[in-house]
């Protein structure tokens, strides 16, 4: 298997559900730094608020949370893969990606 390099994903990291909510990850990993903030680790769920997409019976929003279900394959932390920009995440309930607008471009794993 082939795994694509991928730049750490930190605190500071802009991330939002496909609808454009903000999403924040609910703990960070103060072990590994990337531009001086706390990294995210797969197993780690993230909290998205202000997701505009609307709720039954127009659709199944809005999304309210996410998890990162791939990631660093060599690099952990913890015992734990860590998340990294061009990762994959579902959210829940819509089963919409989130999407990565900014990250540190420093520090890379794969």
């Amino acid at each position: 298997m082939i795994t694509m390099p991928g730049f750490l994903l930190h605190v500071g990291a802009q991330v939002q559900c496909a609808h454009g909510g903000p999403a924040t990850p609910t703990a960070t990993n103060p072990r590994v730094l990337a531009s001086g903030q706390p990294t995210a680790l797969l197993s780690v769920p993230y909290l998205i608020t202000g997701c505009t997409f609307p709720p039954p019976p127009a659709a199944n929003g809005p999304c309210m949370s996410a998890q990162w279900v791939v990631g660093s394959t060599r690099v952990t932390s913890a015992g734990q893969p860590v998340a990294i920009l061009g990762g994959t995440a579902v959210c829940a309930p819509t089963g919409t990606p989130l999407v990565t607008v900014s990250a540190q471009t420093r520090a890379l794993a794969t």
